[in-house]
């Protein structure tokens, strides 16, 4: 029985040693941190704006688009084999941003294209952030702030 468990121990221990070494964890934990705190200045700023999708959605987004590339990376795939890997994010993302687009039929209005925008550029910030780029995600940030919240003044 003894053997048994020291056998259910050695699964466990496989199981969570991705993140074996604290330079490894740390870098896991400081691109995942960025791509949601990231994520959350973008969504606070449509949340405050009365939009669908809000804070939740575009931490949720950026994390997950970290994610996607963080975890083939640290597997070992080539650079080359993880531009497929964005294709699919990239292409993706646009049926969550779509859901944000609705068409006012009586008015003939489309409202929510911004907010499928921001759900799009968040997922390339979190992208940057999840590859180890995390200046150039911060600076994209502060541009699609820059667009989000000081163009909309010159409507």
């Amino acid at each position: 029985m003894e053997d048994f468990w020291e056998g259910v121990l050695a699964a466990l221990r496989s199981e969570f040693a991705d993140l074996a070494d604290p330079e490894q964890a740390t870098r896991v934990l400081v691109r995942l941190t960025m791509a949601m705190l990231l994520g959350g200045i973008i969504g606070y700023e449509r949340e405050s704006a009365g939009k669908a999708a809000g804070l939740r959605t575009h931490m949720l987004v950026a994390m997950g688009s970290a994610m996607f590339v963080l975890v083939p990376l640290q597997a070992g795939m080539p650079l080359n084999d993880v531009s497929r890997v964005l294709q699919g994010i990239a292409s993706g993302i646009g049926f969550l941003g779509a859901g944000a687009i609705i068409k006012m039929t009586a008015e003939g209005d489309i409202k929510g294209l911004t907010t499928a925008a921001s759900i799009w550029m968040v997922a390339a910030i979190g992208v940057a952030a999840g590859m180890g780029r995390e200046m150039t995600a911060l600076i994209a940030t502060l541009f699609t702030l820059l667009v989000l919240e000081i163009l909309q003044r010159f409507k």
